[in-house]
């Protein structure tokens, strides 16, 4: 299995648009940071993890021509803003279609089917996005290509949120709470993603003490930060702050899991 970190930047991205702090003047590239999502490649299925308003440019940047599903998080913006760009994919191949699957929790599907209504209008216009929309239900595993996925359900703020176990890996984001039930579907993961905004404390997001409350229950091999907002620092400096087995992840960086 590879983890690709596609983005690991917060709603506004790194750097921030105006911002003069040192972070967003930083040269150094793992100071800068698309929205957040991830690429799991795994038995040849290859599925993305959220497709923000940067999807577009990470699927170039990686030189990706197929994905077999999406799955996402949650519905806002910085999460879904991307899936009208499955269109190059649906038709990279034309006359053949292939049409994309995308799973997600209840809530989220609601939200897709309302901003993006006219992929599924009943009389549709030539080049709409060919998707196919999965609910999944939380209380059991479902299967993309073979691959079994264990979703993993939070709260972010006043909004559920949904992570997802694939076999070893483990990935959260936008959490801000998690039942010690689903806690116990993370035991045994090997390499754990989590969201931490910033150091000091946020209402809606982890921050970095309580990521590391929640992989120190975990207890993963390795454990990766992401979703991180200007305020976490310059990469050298922060990651001086963090124990070892833990590291702040960064646009690009590729794991592999046994």
């Amino acid at each position: 299995m590879e983890l690709t970190f596609l983005g690991t930047g917060t709603s506004q991205g790194v750097p921030v648009i105006g911002c003069r702090c040192e972070v967003c003047r930083s040269e150094d590239e793992r100071d800068r940071r698309l929205r957040t999502s991830a690429m799991v490649e795994v038995e040849g299925v290859r599925i993305v993890i959220d497709a923000g308003p940067d999807f577009r440019q990470q699927m170039l940047r990686e030189g990706v021509r197929r994905i077999d599903a999406i799955l996402l998080t949650h519905g806002h913006t910085d999460h879904v803003a991307g899936l009208d760009d499955v269109r190059a994919f649906n038709f990279v191949d034309y006359p053949e279609i292939h049409r994309v699957d995308i799973f997600a929790a209840p809530y989220t599907t609601q939200t897709v089917l309302k901003v993006y209504d006219y992929a599924f209008a009943e009389n549709k216009y030539r080049g709409v996005p060919e998707i196919d929309l999965h609910t999944i239900d939380l209380s059991r595993p479902f299967e993309v290509g073979g691959v079994e996925i264990l979703p993993i359900a939070g709260r972010h703020s006043r909004f559920d949120v949904t992570g997802y176990r694939i076999g070893k890996l483990g990935y959260l984001t936008d959490f801000k709470e998690i039942a010690e039930s689903e806690v116990e579907k993370l035991k045994g993961v090997e390499v754990l993603v989590v969201n931490a905004l910033r150091f000091e404390p946020h209402d809606s997001h982890f921050c970095v003490a309580e990521a590391l409350g929640l992989i120190e229950k975990i207890a993963p091999r390795r454990a990766y930060l992401t979703h991180m907002s200007h305020e976490i620092g310059l990469y050298d400096k922060a990651s001086s702050r963090l124990p070892e087995g833990v590291e702040f992840a960064y646009d690009g960086l590729k794991i592999h899991i046994e």
